[in-house]
This record gives C-alpha cells, structure tokens and sequence, in this order.
C-alpha cells in the first residue's frame, strides 16, 4: 500500500458500477393535458427528465421515459381527457399494464406508485377521476397532487378532495415553479419538499437511493440518507482496525474510505467532476493527483487526530479508525451539501472553495472524537 496506486481511478469506478446497478425508483404520473405534468416532473428532479429524457411507448397511451445516469422510470400517460369510450380504453390499459408487471415479477420495470395530478386551476374533480383513483390505489400507493395551486380555490380543492376519503396516502398541493404576480412581487413555489418526503414513505426500501439521487429539491433528505449510510462503513474501520495498525499501514483504511465517499456521492447525485471531486477528496488526503501514495495520505490523515500531530510512530486502534472514517464521512456529507446546493441551482462550484471547506469540515468533525461513534 505504500506505493503508488490509482485509488481515484477505484473510486470513479465504485461511481460508475453503483449507478449502472442501482435499482430505479419507477413513477407512474398521470393526469389530463395542460395539468402540469411535465413541469412538476423537471421540478422534482435532475437535468428536466420530461423534456430531455427518451420516451418509450409501453402501449398506445402509456409511455416510459427514462434518461442515463438518473435511476429513475417515469411512466406517463396521456389522453385521459377525451371521450369516456377513449378513457375506459386509457383505463384499461394502464391496469392491465401495472398488473402484468405485478403478475410477471418484473422487478426493474414494476410500478411503485402513482402521482394522480390534477390542476387546481379547474377547480373540480371529475367523476371518471374518482373512479380511476380508487381502482389505482387497491394496487398502489396513490397520492394526488393538486398542481397550480394558487389562490383560495385551491385550497378549497383540497379540502374538498380530502373530504371524499379516497383510498390514497395524501392529498397535496403544490405550485412546482414561482409565478411572476407583478414586478414587485413574486409567489414562490411549493409543496415539492413535502411531496418528495411523502413519495419516499411510500417507496419500498429498495428503491429509496434511487429516488433520493434523482429527485433534486430536498437536500436535506439526501444528507439523511448519506449520512445513514456511513454507519457500516465506520463498522467495517473498526472491524480493520481491531487488532491495532501501525500507522505506516494505516492507509489499509483508505480504499473503504474512498468506498464510502463513492456511495456517498452516488446518493447526492451531483454530476460527476472528476476534476472537482479529486481535489476536494484530495484536500484531505493530501495530494492532487489520481495517484496516492500510502505514508503520504496516512501523513495528512493523522495530523487532525488530537494528540497524535503528523507523528507516524505507534498504532491506530479500531475505535480510532472508526472515528476517522466517519469524520470524513460527515465532513464529505457537508461538502455534498454546499456542492448539491450550487450545482441545482445552476450555480458555479469553486474548487478551491471546496477544498477549504472540506479541510475545515474534517478538522471541525475530528474535535468530536467518540462523539462521532454514538
């Protein structure tokens, strides 16, 4: 481990080989023409799915759509708005299509819920859409979303909605992008955060990475989430460290670190800058390029460990190993954060920023010692 290797070129690997198996999150969103679909869809989540991602027709009007690199599958209907004949058609297609998937088992293609969207800005609720809602939700969890929601009669549509004690999981309104009111005033949007906490309740388990990678507005469900995920990655330190390592094989700890750090970029879902990425790692470990020396990484590693300074004498037990691995866990996760923040927002992220922070960040967690373990 003291000579040189690419652990980065690991790391970008571990990126790439954890998105390619992700399982996706599969969404079904339905709702007449003109509801706004499409705009809460690019709203929610990364690179405007519904304008840019590749659509495939499942049947006449059922359509899936998907984008690489996003581990999700919206499935979008359309048409719902014509004549009853045409609707029972729509209707009928859409269960045997979500029934077949449930009959064969498909478990990359099943559907794991329903947005049902319905504009506020008609102020009703249609009698054919009641119908389809509770024959949907006795196979799926169903939520229906009130979009364009502005002004009381939105509010009263809901109260309304709730009222009719559906078979859903809720009831939400929402207004997805700011509206201009005049020019000293702006109505912010709404409600996506909400929606996207509800959405994840109601996802199985397996698909809870997936969806929290490709949704973009709630940043603070994918801190949760990352941070949830270091846990086994402090264990397996620990595990590495229980019989004590010399500090000169210290960096044995490294290729779980770099492991870790993977995962943890994976779930932020911010695209990924080599570039950037290496050289906010590297403020930490110590050196710019794609290949790390072992006595060089364990050299910077140390000296934040109070007591030690940049000493290489002596050994790192399992309890210290654990706490550098989750210090630079949680002070990655800050980074994610900042990082997450700019790049949505369509913001421009410093390098240089970034390694300050995340220098920062680690000192700040180390200070926490054991606390960090509980």
């Amino acid at each position: 481990m003291n000579g040189a290797v690419d652990l980065f070129g690991q790391f970008f690997k571990i990126i790439d080989d954890e998105e390619k198996s992700m399982q996706t999150a599969n969404l079904m969103v339905i709702g007449k023409t003109g509801a706004g679909k499409s705009t809460l869809i690019n709203s929610v989540f990364r690179d405007n799915l519904a304008d840019t991602g590749i659509g495939t027709p499942v049947t006449k009007h059922l359509q899936r759509i998907t984008k690489s690199g996003i581990p999700l599958v919206i499935y979008d209907t359309k048409g719902i708005e014509l004549n009853q004949a045409v609707q029972e058609e729509i209707k009928k297609e859409i269960l045997g299509e979500i029934d077949r998937l449930i009959r064969l088992n498909e478990k990359e293609n099943l559907v794991h819920m329903i947005w049902f969207c319905i504009s506020s800005l008609s102020r009703r609720i249609e009698d054919f859409e009641v119908e389809w809602i509770r024959s949907f939700a006795e196979r799926l969890p169903v939520i229906v979303v009130l979009t364009q929601a502005v002004g009381k009669e939105a509010a009263a549509l809901e109260k309304y909605i709730k009222n009719l004690n559906l078979p859903v999981k809720n009831v939400r309104s929402v207004l997805a992008q700011d509206i201009e009111i005049s020019d000293d005033y702006t109505l912010p949007a709404f409600g996506l955060k909400e929606l996207v906490d509800i959405t994840f309740d109601c996802l199985p388990e397996a698909a809870h990475t997936a969806f929290v990678n490709a949704q973009k507005v709630n940043i603070e469900r994918k801190l949760e989430t990352a941070n949830k995920a270091i846990i086994p990655f402090v264990t397996a330190a620990f595990a590495e460290g229980f019989n004590p390592l010399p500090f000169a094989d210290a960096a044995l700890l490294v290729p779980t670190q770099l492991a870790m750090l993977a995962r943890l970029t994976v779930i932020f879902g911010i695209p990924v800058n080599k570039s950037l990425l290496t050289g906010t790692i590297s403020g930490i470990l110590g050196t710019g390029s794609a290949t790390l020396l072992g006595r060089t990484i364990v050299a910077n590693i140390v000296k934040f460990i109070p007591g030690i300074g940049t000493g290489v004498g002596g050994t790192i037990s399992g309890t210290t190993a654990a706490i550098i691995t989750a210090a630079l866990g949680f002070s990655y996760n800050q980074v994610m954060v900042i990082m997450a923040k700019k790049i949505f927002a369509g913001q421009i992220v410093a390098e240089t920023e970034m390694i300050d922070l995340m220098k920062s960040a680690y000192a700040e967690q180390m200070k926490k010692g054991k606390d960090l373990l509980k």
